[in-house]
């Protein structure tokens, strides 16, 4: 029966167009939601590169791609490694952990009679502290959350994490490329690796094929002949510019012609190199036409082996803890978010790039409690984070840790040796104010004993 009843087909319909514009509401509201384009993420993370090994810091160097993305970005100034050595940075990286919390405080040292080993000893390491031998395989990474946030994950380059079994692929990776057991080649012409290259990487290469060259040809291909909707991540991790120091024909002339000699040559042409293979990485996301959403970030994994001036130390030396060993270039560019040619000296740490990358991925903020960064989306944007320590450990020789808290940094040793300086005033550190009774220097001596307690395991 068809009601004509004027006064109740108005109320029928007044207690109705709530309902449908309630409904209407959350499927748009869905619908806007489900258009909205998650960013891929494409991170540089480059071996031995010094901070100062940069065009715009050292015009021994010609980084032009560099220089340009640097005008474009957010620039750390003050970007350190919790341990800044090879599979180390790589664990904090991938894990967001200080490494000395997983046992990890030097590179991985594979006995060929027992490659199964956990541990290995270093023979100069005062105390003989036992270093892991691969990471174990049921830590989180960044690979695997992402995966669970939609993201498709490419692998490229240097691992040094563990041999088959425990490769980028059995972490959350969806495929790789150009992933050995070696932590750096034998040479960067080919033939690249002697061994240890499971996935025969090397055999569709011939004589005169660079290293740099063959792994950047890959992250190109992945970009180009991507066609997946998902997002991706692309981790192109170079085993350039560790040694051996072999430098790019062309490049190698270059710098000599213009007076450098031997391998500090061969080390600027290897720079160049990896600042074009940046530059064509930058230029295949443009020509895909997906550069406005794509993240991409730049990292070293620790100082270098040669002249970090005017920071002080290196990758070798015995003050690998110095400026010039533990802080690294690190440059972001977000689109839409980071601001063009701006610089940060908010120490921060590679640790950070964990939950700054699941928020990049989420659009929430990183809850994981396992972490040991934070997240830098705040400073992305152009606000603040609450002020930390920074804390460094290795296992190599007499100095063996480090905190960084604001201005100030204290140095410790086995031997009960400590250092103090102002990194800020003293880039350099060459004034130590060690015993200069700054109180300072006590609350540094405490904090640090804490963490040491907190974090270091015992065996």
């Amino acid at each position: 029966m068809t009601t004509k009843n004027p006064v109740l087909i108005l109320l029928i319909s007044l207690f109705f167009v709530p309902f449908i514009s309630c409904k209407s509401q959350q499927k748009e509201e869905a619908k806007q939601e489900k258009n909205v384009t998650k960013p891929n993420i494409v991170l540089l993370f480059v071996d031995d590169w010094g901070w100062s090994d940069i065009g715009y810091r050292n015009n021994t160097f010609q980084t032009p791609n560099l220089n340009q993305f640097k005008q474009e970005s957010l620039e750390f100034t003050r970007a350190y490694i919790p341990t800044p050595t090879c599979s180390p940075s790589r664990l904090s990286l991938l894990t967001g952990k200080e490494a000395i919390r997983l046992g990890m405080p030097r590179h991985i040292s594979i006995d060929k009679n027992d490659p199964d080993a956990e541990y290995n000893l270093w023979p100069t390491d005062p105390v003989q502290r036992p270093s892991r031998n691969y990471l174990p395989l049921e830590e989180i990474t960044y690979a695997e959350r992402l995966k669970e946030l939609g993201y498709y994950n490419y692998f490229i380059g240097k691992w040094h994490l563990g041999h088959v079994g425990r490769y980028p692929i059995d972490q959350g990776f969806d495929a790789e490329f150009g992933t050995t057991d070696h932590g750096h080649p034998k040479s960067y012409y080919f033939p690249f690796f002697k061994d240890g290259d499971p996935r025969e990487f090397q055999k569709n290469y011939k004589k005169g094929d660079y290293l740099t060259d063959v792994l950047t040809d890959g992250a190109v291909d992945f970009i180009e002949k991507y066609d997946k909707k998902d997002p991706f991540m692309l981790s192109f991790w170079y085993y350039s510019v560790h040694g051996p120091s072999i430098g790019r024909k062309d490049l190698l002339k270059k710098y000599q012609d213009a007076g450098l000699e031997g391998k500090y040559a061969h080390h600027a042409a290897m720079v160049e190199a990896m600042d074009e293979s940046i530059g064509r990485v930058r230029k295949a996301l443009e020509e895909k036409g997906i550069a406005d959403n794509t993240v991409v970030i730049v990292l070293s994994d620790q100082g270098g082996a040669y002249s970090n001036a005017p920071l002080s130390g290196g990758k070798k030396g015995g003050n690998t803890l110095g400026e010039g060993g533990a802080r690294v270039p690190f440059i972001i560019n977000y689109p839409g978010v980071t601001k063009s040619n701006t610089e940060t000296s908010v120490p921060v740490q590679s640790i950070d790039l964990y939950p700054t990358i699941i928020e990049i991925a989420s659009g929430k903020k990183c809850e994981e409690k396992q972490l040991n960064g934070v997240s830098l989306m705040p400073l992305l944007k152009g606000e603040t984070i609450a002020k930390r320590n920074l804390y460094f450990f290795r296992s190599y020789e007499d100095q063996y840790a480090a905190i960084i808290s604001g201005d100030w940094k204290l140095v410790k040793y086995h031997s009960g040796k400590f250092q103090l300086f102002n990194v800020t005033e003293d880039i350099s550190e060459q004034n130590d104010l060690i015993g200069t009774n700054l109180e300072i220097e006590n609350v540094l001596k405490n904090e640090i004993a804490a963490w040491e307690k907190e974090a270091v395991p015992t065996y």
